[in-house]
């Protein structure tokens, strides 16, 4: 929908507002199954590169080792009201304007796309949620549809999401 030539999926390495998630190597490799047969996409172990995870030093770092590149940063509606938060969000956005997804119960209206300077409607995506996926996973019930086979059974194999596993 946005006409892009490539997608670098970018694991983050530790979540800077505390968020607990499992390993990186396991988020990095269930990216990698995720994203195997998809033309133009591919993932990046740059934030392990960087030992942070901060959306500008991503970025920065992107463009010097993509050099003429018009950088985009993907984002879901749900992230849009923390963006004050972030780490000179002003700068990330300059570096690499957003390109929203809409998100089941965040809706983006004209004033809301002003206010955080995008010019552009929210792309339309499958509605998935992490957080519902997890929670499956822990339960027992069945993902299909929601992941890639490859991905369900990496994460059931490696109990990343287990009530047990902390």
């Amino acid at each position: 929908e946005a006409g892009v030539d490539r997608v670098i999926v970018v694991p983050t390495y530790e979540h800077v507002f505390d968020k607990r998630s499992a390993p990186y190597e396991d988020r990095v490799h269930m990216c990698e199954l995720a994203m195997a047969t998809l033309e133009g996409v591919e993932v990046s172990r740059i934030e392990r590169t960087l030992q942070e995870s901060r959306t500008l030093l991503v970025l920065e770092a992107l463009q010097e080792a993509n050099p003429g590149a018009d950088l985009r940063l993907v984002i879901g509606s749900d992230i849009l009201p923390s963006t004050p938060r972030w780490h000179r969000w002003d700068a990330v956005a300059a570096l690499a304007p957003p390109l929203l997804v809409g998100r089941r119960g965040y809706p983006v209206d004209e004033a809301s796309l002003k206010a955080h300077g995008l010019e552009e409607p929210p792309l339309t995506m499958p509605e998935l949620s992490s957080t519902d996926i997890r929670r499956r996973l822990q339960s027992g019930q069945s993902v299909a549809g929601r992941v890639p086979p490859a991905v369900a059974e990496y994460a059931r194999s490696r109990r990343l999401y287990s009530a047990n596993v902390e």
